[in-house]
């Protein structure tokens, strides 16, 4: 398991490369707040690709950096290399949910 970071409800983690089945995406939403309206993104739109994957939302940072931003959370500084994204969860005797940021 490599670096973990978070960013509000958005679980960000290190990983040495991407899976080898993966769609290109928009570059820039990580995830969507649907509680705020906000969103989880990457500021600087051409340092970093984002993939589809069926492991989820995985990022690849080709510059030195890319800074990932949401108006609730401080901004998080990603070196360059491959992540990949998910939210967090919580347990409720119901059912489990994904937290809304």
């Amino acid at each position: 398991m490599g670096t973990q970071y978070r960013h509000g409800d958005v679980l960000i983690e290190q990983k040495k490369d991407l899976p080898s089945t993966r769609e290109k995406l928009p570059p820039t939403i990580l995830a969507h707040g649907e509680v705020t309206g906000d969103s989880h993104r990457i500021k600087e739109s051409g340092g970093a690709d984002l993939y589809a994957t069926s492991d989820g939302l995985n990022p690849h940072v080709r510059g030195d950096a890319a800074t990932v931003v949401h108006e609730e959370h401080a901004p998080i500084t990603l070196t360059s290399g491959f992540y990949r994204i998910w939210r967090q969860r919580e347990y409720s005797p119901e059912k489990i949910r994904i937290v809304r940021d």
